[in-house]
C-alpha cells in the first residue's frame, strides 16, 4: 500500500488513548497489542512480552489483508466477537512456530529406545499396555519418530496395545499430521533404512517447498500409521484421556508460556505420568514448580517419575 494512501486514513482510525506502535501500513496501538496478547493468553495461555510487538505486526499484517481490514483495531474487534473464533485459530497459528523434524533432539529418542522401551515392549508382548503422548505434536514429525522407534524394536507394535497420543492445539498441523504426507528434504534425518521400511512414494505427487524444484512426496506407511492417533488439545483446557502414560513428549512448547502456566501444565504431566515413566522436553526447558516433588531429572532433558 502506498504512503500517499497511508496518509489518506482518518486520524479517527488511531486510538487517541493509547500511543502508535511503528508507521507501517496499517494503524497499530499498544492497547491493540494489549488486546491481541490478551487474547492469546486466553485462549492458550501464550505470553507476548511487549518486546514481540513488531513480530506481532509482520506475522499478522497478513491477516489483516486476507481479510481486506484497514487497521489491528478492525482485527481486533473482529476476533474478540461472537464470529471470531476461527480466526483467533488463525491468528494463533500465525505467531506461533511450528519447526520442526524427524528425530529432532535425538538424544531423547536414544534414551526412549535403550531405557524406557525394552521393558515396557516386552510387556506388551504379554499382552501389557503401553501408552505415549507427543503433546504438541506440530506436523507430525515428533510422533512419527516415536512411532518409527518403537517398530524398529517391535514390527508388529500396532497388532499390540501400544499407541502414541500425538495432539496439538493448531487443527492446521493435525491435519498435515493425520494426513502423513511428507516431502524428500523432511526426511533427510530419517536413516535410510527406516525411510525405506516405514515411507512410501505418492507416484504422480510432488511439492514446490524448494522454490522452482519439485520434490517427490512420501506418505508414512500404514503399519506406521495405525499406531499414531491425532487429535486437537489444548494443554491449558480440559484433557479428555483418563488413562496414565510411560511417557511425554512436550518439547520447546511451555517456552511459549508464562512461568505460572509452565508450572501448572507440567504438573499435570506429572500427574498423567505411571511411576518410573518420563516427561521429555526442549533443550532450554527445566521442570520447576510442584511437578519437581516427583519428577526427577535423569539426564539430557530427560524428567523420571519417582516409581510406585
Amino acid at each position: 500500500m502506498a504512503a500517499g494512501h497511508q496518509q489518506e486514513k482518518p486520524v479517527g482510525r488511531r486510538r487517541a488513548d493509547s500511543a502508535s506502535i511503528g508507521a507501517g501500513e496499517f494503524p497499530m496501538t499498544e492497547a491493540d497489542f494489549t488486546n491481541i496478547a490478551r487474547i492469546l493468553y486466553d485462549d492458550a495461555g501464550i505470553h507476548l512480552s511487549p518486546s514481540k510487538a513488531t513480530l506481532v505486526y509482520s506475522r499478522l499484517s497478513k491477516r489483516l489483508r486476507s481479510l481486506g481490514m484497514e487497521s489491528f483495531r478492525d482485527y481486533c474487534e473482529h476476533v474478540a466477537g461472537a464470529g471470531g473464533a476461527d480466526e483467533r485459530m488463525k491468528m494463533l497459528a500465525s505467531l506461533t512456530t511450528n519447526v520442526t523434524h524427524f528425530f529432532r533432539e535425538q538424544h531423547h529418542f536414544d534414551h526412549l529406545r535403550n531405557n524406557l522401551l525394552p521393558p515396557l515392549l516386552a510387556s506388551a508382548k504379554r499382552g501389557g499396555r503401553v501408552r505415549i503422548w507427543s503433546a504438541g505434536c506440530s506436523n507430525g514429525h515428533e510422533p512419527y519418530s516415536i512411532a518409527m522407534t518403537v517398530l524398529s524394536m517391535m514390527p508388529d507394535a500396532a497388532d499390540h496395545d501400544v499407541r502414541i497420543l500425538a495432539s496439538d492445539i493448531d487443527p492446521n498441523v493435525v491435519a498435515t499430521g493425520r494426513a502423513g504426507i511428507y516431502l524428500s528434504s523432511d526426511l533427510q534425518n530419517v536413516p535410510a533404512d527406516l525411510r525405506r521400511r516405514w515411507f512410501r512414494p505418492v507416484h504422480g505427487a510432488t511439492g514446490g517447498k524448494r522454490g522452482a524444484t519439485d520434490e517427490m512426496a512420501f506418505e508414512v506407511a500404514d503399519t506406521m500409521r495405525d499406531l499414531v492417533a491425532f487429535r486437537e488439545l489444548n494443554l491449558i483446557g480440559q484433557w479428555p484421556m483418563k488413562g496414565l502414560f510411560d511417557a511425554i513428549f512436550c518439547r520447546n512448547v511451555t517456552i511459549y508460556f508464562d512461568q505460572t502456566t509452565r508450572e501448572k501444565v507440567w504438573n499435570r504431566f506429572a500427574e498423567r505420568i505411571l511411576p518410573d515413566g518420563f516427561l521429555y522436553v526442549g533443550h532450554s526447558e527445566r521442570v520447576t514448580g510442584p511437578a519437581s516433588n516427583t519428577l526427577s531429572y535423569e539426564s539430557n532433558t530427560s524428567y523420571r517419575k519417582a516409581g510406585g
